[in-house]
Parts: structure tokens; C-alpha cells; sequence
């Protein structure tokens, strides 16, 4: 039967058993919104801007391992996708974007909202599709999956001309098609055989975990692997939730904000186990330093990691999982030594360090950590706020912590906070901002109330830019340089102009309270609390430093 090319594309989506997509309507995508309108399997979230919609697919794939999927316009619709979709290629987030074309006898005309949006995303995109005609459009959105989820995920966009979309095509459905990576039972075998007699002969290993792990589905293996070695294990920023938070090995972040024991563990280790990590400069700034005194064994399933940052001398090239299981078969269980010892001392001689007087963010941090369990997702901005969240909030599960690690983008929790609370609907969902960061895209309250999310939406406001404010009164001679702001927003009247209830705290003891009635709620919330704009994050390493030269205080 013919059916137009945008009753195609639903129909290819439903094919991958995609439920959920969000998108934002405009001219070039009138068919396709046209044939959402009689749509019945699939829900459409309309939020209040394509870079919130973007974020939100992205927060969606995150949660639920899924792919996320998007639909703007031609034009400015389709340009306000690429913060969001530069976000998900930098943290390996497998996304499908739709983006609606000016008709193919308008091209190249300069016509009305066109923009040559493949050319913009190419370095963004794993892949990305102009569609020529409409029976190219069920390969292209078969294929267009494929690669956005096989091997390193990632980001593919598919560009739409509206005349194809409305052009009609005789669809022939694929039956029992679901979105999946490439088969790992037709995987090359990895050769372990190195990094196991480097294992079985090292007496001061570290795991260092990145978001891999959770990408792969390995946290089971990973937690088996290290209680075989009686190693320490240190994460990432994307890693967090990879291993269990409470468990007595894990010894929290690695690098810039990592704590001094992971810091002292990675420079006095003799074997570095990496694994789905691709060591960014926030972990190893100064790379000459970074492990010098330990053989580097390095998982990943992007070969192109390999060597880019930090050398490695046994790299083991794919699937994390799928080594993780055959290394654990392997490797000798070992006892419990006086590395171990020399870890549990690092460990109590720095304890986690809270701010003296007024609001304390780390307090905040650990009655909602008590508060909630362990199902319950927190998504960040980005800034001090991300870092204390990291650092005083326990994730033991993968998956629960969302927030933009490589490309630090500010304005994406609260979009991703939404995507995640229509993938996991029976989790808690959580923002972590702060006031600078909140109001980039807290427009995305109106998407919040219309569909009445259950999503608390936590502001640290210390009216500032936090984190910049920091590193200009640290490394600038404390010359603030537009980093400060007055009372310029009642975040409690903006919650009220979209509906949602508003609590301010300014001081520790109203935090309970406030979040007991948050929690108590199946409503959206926004909590804003007082914090004083000194507040530094630490411990701290300044740029280009070796990790182990760790500003306290």
C-alpha cells in the first residue's frame, strides 16, 4: 500500500520499537507532525525549544539505554539541535535527529529557513543523511540505527526535504526489527593473554572506570573483576555509577576534582587498568606525569583511543563487557595486601570536607542522598554544582547519574531530566543547577508542567557563575570578570508562573523538610537554596598540573 514518506518514517521507527520522541513543530515538518496527529503507538513530548528537545532525547537514551530521537525543523529549528547533539557525541550517546528540508527544488536558493545542516553536523554526527529521494527513506532510517548504536554510540542525523516527505512510496514493514549493536558473538576474540600475566604479577593495581562501562552493560563484570583483584577502583566522571558508590574499594573520582586517594592511587600504582575511559584532560592534565610509574592496560571498543591521550602498552580492542567476562575467567584471585592497607589509610587521612557556616551544599547533597534510594536519577547541569553531585551523592547504580561530561554543557539537565522521566517512569528523577546555569533553559519548566513530570528541580544560587567565578579568583588574582550576579531572579515566582510549587531554604535546617515534602509529591517542585558565592569546590588540581599536587582548600 502507498503511504506518504512521513507515514514511512513513523512507521521505520516503530520497526526499531521506538515509544517516544520529542520534537518541536515548524513549515518543514508539517507532514511528518500531519502524520504524528493520527499516530497511536508513539508518544510526541512537545518541548519548549529544540535544544531542550535535543537534550531531552539524550537524557531519554541515557536512562533507559535506548535510542533517543528528535525532530526539528529546517533552518534555525534544525541549528538549535547542535549544542544538544555535540553533547551526546562527545559522552557516546546514540541518537536519531530528524530534521525537516525545504523542498529539493529549493535548494541551494537560499529559500526561506534553509541551512545546509548536514555540512554543520558533520563533526558532531557519527553519520549523517540527506534523503534524495523518498525510496531511499526506510534504508536510510534502518541504517541510520544501526550506526547509531553499533560499536562507540553516537549521534546520526537524517535530513528530510518536505517534498519527500509528502512524496508516496509503496513501504514494505521488516518484521521482528529492533534496535540493536552489532552481534558479539561474531566479535573478533580478543588476545587477553598479556593483560593477564600483567595482572597476576602486579601487586599495586587500580581500575580506573569510564562511562563504557555503563555504555557496555558491565558493571556486574566490573564489580566481579575488582573484588578478584582486591582493587581500589576510581571513576570518571561518565563512570560514576559503573561501580557501586558504598562499596569498600571504590575511592571516587580520578583527576581535577577526584579525591586524594584516587589521585595518590593512580601516580603510585604499578598497573593502571582503564577501562571504557578515554582519559580526558580533566583526569590526566599533565599526561607525562599521569601513572609514569605503571603499565597502562587500556579497554575500550574505539581503537582510536588508544594512545590519544595517554600511552598504553596493552590495548584490548572491543567490547568492555565481552573482555571484562573472559578476563575474569582468567585472572588469579588475589588477597587483600598492603596496597590495600596503603588505601585505606589515603582514604581516612582525607576525609570528605564540608564548608564551614551558612547553606552547605555537601549537606544538601547528603540528606537528599539519604532521602532517596538508589533507583532515583539525577541529572546536572554543569558547573560546582555537577562537582559536589559527583562528589558527595553515592550512585551505586549505572545509569542514575546523567549530566554533559565531555562537552560541559550548561542548560542540559533540565531537558535531560525530562527525557528521563519519560523513559523511567517508575524512577525519581532529580536537576542538580546552578542559578547560571538553570536559566539557560529553564524555559523547559513549561514542558515540565504541561506534561505535570514529577521531576524536583534543585537550584545551588549563589548568584554567580560558580565555577568561573572560581577558577578567576584561584588563577586570575581574584579579578571577577562578569562571573557575579545580583537578585536578578525570584526563582520561586518563576516556578509559580508555570504552576509548580517553590520552596527557598537558607539555612541546613529547613533542607529536610523541604525535601521530605518534595519527595512526599508525584508533582514537579523547584528547591531553591542559598549558598554562599565563596563556596569553592575542592579538592582540586589546577590545569596542567600533575593530579597528585592537590589544592585542599
Amino acid at each position: 500500500m502507498k503511504v506518504t514518506g512521513a507515514k514511512v518514517l513513523l512507521e521505520c521507527l516503530k520497526e526499531f520499537d521506538v515509544d517516544t520522541i520529542f520534537g518541536y513543530p515548524g513549515g518543514a515538518v508539517i507532514p511528518i507532525y500531519d502524520a504524528i496527529f493520527d499516530e497511536k503507538e508513539i508518544t510526541h513530548v512537545l518541548t519548549a525549544h529544540e535544544q531542550g528537545a535535543t537534550h531531552a532525547a539524550d537524557g531519554y537514551a541515557r536512562a533507559t539505554g535506548k535510542v533517543g530521537v528528535v525532530i526539528a525543523t529546517s533552518g534555525p529549528g534544525a541549528t538549535n539541535t547542535v549544542t544538544g547533539i555535540a553533547t551526546a557525541y562527545s559522552d557516546s550517546i546514540p541518537l536519531v535527529i530528524i530534521t525537516g528540508q525545504v523542498a529539493r527544488d529549493l535548494i541551494g536558493r537560499d529559500s526561506f529557513q534553509e541551512v545546509n545542516i548536514t555540512d554543520i553536523t558533520s563533526v558532531i554526527t557519527k553519520k549523517n543523511y540527506k534523503v534524495k529521494n523518498v525510496e531511499c527513506l526506510p534504508g536510510t532510517i534502518r541504517e541510520a540505527f544501526k550506526v547509531a548504536t553499533s560499536g562507540r554510540p553516537g549521534p546520526v542525523l537524517i535530513d528530510i526535504p518536505k517534498d519527500v516527505q509528502t512524496s508516496l512510496f509503496d513501504y514494505e514493514p521488516l518484521k521482528n526489527e529492533t534496535v540493536q549493536a552489532d552481534d558479539k558473538s561474531s566479535s573478533p576474540i580478543v588476545d587477553c593473554r598479556e593483560a593477564i600475566d600483567a595482572i597476576n604479577n602486579c601487586k599495586k593495581p587500580v581500575i580506573y572506570a569510564g562511562g563504557g562501562v555503563c555504555i557496555s552493560g558491565a558493571s556486574h563484570e566490573l564489580l566481579e573483576f575488582a573484588e578478584k583483584l582486591k582493587a581500589p577502583v576510581t571513576c570518571s566522571l561518565m563512570g560514576l555509577g559503573s561501580f557501586p558508590g558504598n562499596h569498600p574499594y571504590f575511592t571516587g573520582m580520578v583527576g581535577m576534582h577526584g579525591t586524594h586517594c584516587s589521585n595518590f592511587a593512580v601516580t603510585n600504582c604499578d598497573l593502571l587498568i582503564a577501562v571504557g575511559a578515554r582519559f580526558s584532560d580533566r583526569v590526566a592534565s599533565d599526561r607525562n606525569s599521569f601513572a609514569a610509574n605503571a603499565k597502562v592496560i587500556h579497554i575500550d571498543i574505539d581503537p582510536r583511543e588508544f594512545g590519544k591521550n595517554v600511552s598504553a602498552e596493552i590495548p584490548l580492542c572491543g567490547d568492555v563487557k565481552e573482555i571484562l567476562i573472559n578476563l575474569n575467567k582468567s585472572v588469579n584471585t588475589k588477597k587483600l595486601s598492603s596496597w590495600n592497607i596503603q588505601i585505606d589509610q589515603w582514604m581516612q587521612e582525607y576525609p570528605e570536607r564540608y564548608t564551614n557556616g551558612g547553606l552547605s551544599p555537601q549537606v544538601v547533597l547528603k540528606k537528599l542522598n539519604e532521602l532517596t534510594d538508589e533507583d532515583t536519577i539525577i541529572t546536572t547541569e554543569v558547573g560546582q554544582h555537577q562537582i559536589w553531585t559527583a562528589q558527595y551523592f553515592k550512585f551505586n547504580k549505572p545509569r542514575t547519574l546523567i549530566s554533559s561530561g565531555g562537552m560541559g554543557t550548561m542548560g542540559f539537565g533540565l531537558g535531560a531530566a525530562i527525557g528521563a522521566s519519560f523513559g523511567c517512569k517508575n524512577s525519581r528523577i532529580i536537576n542538580i543547577a546552578g542559578d547560571g546555569s538553570f536559566k539557560m533553559n529553564s524555559t523547559e519548566l513549561a514542558t515540565v508542567a504541561r506534561y505535570n513530570l514529577p521531576v524536583i528541580q534543585i537550584v545551588f544560587n549563589n548568584h554567580a557563575l560558580g565555577m568561573v567565578r572560581q577558577w578567576q579568583d584561584m588563577f586570575c588574582k581574584g579579578r571577577l570578570s562578569f562571573t557575579g550576579y545580583e537578585e536578578d531572579v525570584n526563582f520561586v515566582k518563576l516556578a509559580d508562573a508555570y504552576g509548580i510549587k517553590g520552596i527557598k531554604v537558607t539555612n541546613e535546617d529547613e533542607v529536610e523538610e523541604a525535601m521530605t515534602y518534595a519527595l512526599s509529591l508525584k508533582e514537579p517542585v523547584l528547591i531553591e537554596c542559598v549558598i554562599d558565592e565563596q563556596d569553592k569546590v575542592f579538592p582540586m588540581v589546577a590545569p596542567g598540573a600533575p593530579i597528585d599536587k592537590i589544592i585542599s582548600c
